[in-house]
């Protein structure tokens, strides 16, 4: 169900389900004032690629089904998963967004594609349909705030890389560095944009340097404490920080519920800030809400710590759903927050630089009037 339909109600007999995609955000904002931006004005604030995947959870469970057994909830969410989590997140804070991606010929496919360029307003110009490939699915079973996954995927008939033929305007590119820095990226950096970069879990854990090595090519870094210590040998986050530092202009070393500490070379900053005190039902996704915050503030200008701080407030309001990628925060939902009382008045006071960002409209309607949709697949 998305904002504007009504639970219980019915359509016309013989009717088929044409499901609402509506905005779930009432107002995603002017984005990144012009003035403001450290960068030449292109088409794009953000540009990225990646695999989408439908991701379906179930939630409310007492645990994991045993053999011959089946339980029943009522409590699913679906929505766009993979690289559509950091997609959703930049757009909704009004980044124009750009994304190049394969999808499925089928009916997870056309959602995905729906879902992101009609209620998403994610740009898929460099996106295509690929004929006979499936989508990729992942089911996640959550519970004891816990969860358990199963991911259906199967290769591409073609590189990824192929998808990005004609390079678009962009004052940023976000990359994943597990593998070698795309043609496209290098390019990107060499016409001025920002290459942002990310990492994941080593399933072989053996961390290998030659990731360190393809920081050359990076603007900011931004991996989780796990990650950062395992790919300098270093035994504290703040120890992998001051290695990481000595490799690209920009890192910031994600904790989780303890914030996140970073280091600008370029302008000399350090800073650490703290994670936003509030009751997490499912981190799924909250690193690249946290990235997507750091974006915005970075082409917005702020100073190191308030980058720090925004993006842990994105990340800390993310949390508190399950939803995947649609549990991003709007700024209806962020000028609601501090309406809220969920936190005390000095810990808000950390935020008030976002005041001037949230669109007057938002600032307007109130705490009760947050609509955001509800992420299941109809």
């Amino acid at each position: 169900m998305t904002a504007g339909t009504t639970a219980g109600t019915t359509g016309a007999p013989g009717a088929p389900p044409e499901p609402s995609l509506e905005d779930p955000c009432a107002e995603r904002g002017p984005g990144v004032p012009t003035g403001l931006r450290g960068f030449e004005t292109g088409e794009l604030d953000v540009f990225l690629t990646g695999q989408v995947f439908m991701d379906m959870i179930f939630t409310g469970l007492p645990g994991l089904p045993p053999p011959g057994t089946e339980l029943v909830t009522d409590g699913l969410g679906s929505a766009p998963g993979g690289i559509a989590n950091i997609a959703v997140a930049m757009s909704r804070l009004g980044l124009r967004t750009g994304l190049a991606a394969a999808f499925g010929d089928d009916m997870f496919g056309a959602y995905l594609w729906r879902t992101l360029s009609e209620q998403e307003d994610v740009d898929l110009s460099w996106s295509r349909k690929v004929n006979g490939w499936s989508t990729p699915v992942t089911v996640s079973l959550a519970y004891a705030a816990d969860r358990s996954m199963v991911t259906y995927t199967k290769p591409l008939p073609m590189p990824a890389d192929n998808l990005v033929s004609d390079l678009p305007r962009a004052a940023t590119c976000f990359i994943d560095i597990d593998r070698a820095v795309p043609d496209w990226a290098l390019a990107m950096r060499d016409k001025g944009a920002l290459v942002f970069a990310d990492l994941g879990w080593d399933p072989t854990e053996t961390w290998s340097t030659d990731v360190l090595d393809r920081l050359e090519h990076v603007d900011v870094f931004l991996p989780n404490a796990v990650e950062a210590m395992a790919y300098t040998r270093t035994r504290t986050p703040e120890a992998a920080l001051e290695a990481l530092a000595a490799r690209v202009p920009v890192v910031v070393v994600k904790q989780g519920s303890r914030g996140a500490i970073a280091i600008d070379s370029t302008t000399g900053e350090r800073a650490a800030a703290p994670a936003l005190p509030v009751d997490a039902l499912d981190p799924t996704g909250a690193g690249d809400v946290f990235a997507a915050g750091f974006v915005f503030g970075t082409l917005a200008g702020w100073p190191l710590g308030q980058r720090l701080s925004f993006a842990n407030l994105c990340a800390g309001l993310s949390v508190r759903h399950y939803s995947g990628s649609l549990g991003a925060p709007c700024w209806g939902e962020i000028a609601a927050f501090g309406e809220t009382g969920e936190v005390p008045a000095e810990v808000l006071e950390r935020y008030a630089f976002v005041v001037p960002y949230i669109p007057e409209a938002e600032l307007e309607r109130g705490p009760d009037s947050v609509t955001r949709a509800e992420p299941t697949l109809r």
